[in-house]
């Protein structure tokens, strides 16, 4: 499978935003990867549920605060974040549903996107990472397969005047030193 580099970051950002659900004790997470000709809303879906209110406005604020820091990733809407009964977090290639649980139940967004192909956090985890191994290799293969990647020989220098040697002075002391020597005994 080929990937694109954009499309590589945001798997590290969906898969920085499943740590934070893992963390923050979010429940039954799930990321579905929606399929491209069903859905031209996004490429995945980050699913968590949250046991109160308040763990899902936790939930939701450390994964606009990770994926600020970590990546420079502004969230494109919020959307339910006052009441927390279900907070949803666009970030255009993927979008985080943080549902309480009965909510989650209710509207099953599972069931509403069937061609998804849904991955625990640990199976995406496992993926990104054969994904990135493959791609390593083949970076590599290229480079040894490369001509380039053959170690060149050194020129060797050659030189168009033969150069001449200097010879040390008589006296075995530099000019100056025997310049200040001699102005020194003229001072006597």
């Amino acid at each position: 499978m080929k990937i694109s580099p954009a499309q590589k970051e945001t798997r590290k950002m969906v898969q920085a935003a499943a740590a934070v659900c893992e963390e923050k004790k979010g429940q039954d997470t799930r990321i579905l990867e929606l399929d491209p000709a069903d859905s031209g809303l996004s490429d995945f879906f980050l699913v968590t549920s949250a046991s109160n209110d308040r763990q899902a406005v936790a939930i939701a604020d450390e994964i606009e605060l990770r994926l600020k820091r970590e990546f420079g990733a502004y969230a494109n809407s919020v959307e339910g974040r006052r009441k927390g009964d279900w907070i949803l977090l666009d970030y255009v290639d993927f979008v985080v549903h943080v549902f309480l649980a009965e909510r989650r139940a209710f509207y099953d967004i599972e069931r509403l996107r069937k061609a998804a192909r849904p991955l625990t956090p640990g199976e995406f985890d496992t993926e990104l990472k054969s994904i990135l191994t493959a791609k390593t290799r083949a970076v590599r293969a290229k480079a040894a397969a490369s001509p380039r990647s053959a170690p060149k020989a050194k020129p060797t220098l050659k030189l168009k005047k033969p150069v001449k040697k200097i010879v040390g002075r008589e006296s075995g002391a530099p000019a100056k030193s025997a310049q200040i020597r001699t102005s020194a005994n003229k001072q006597k």
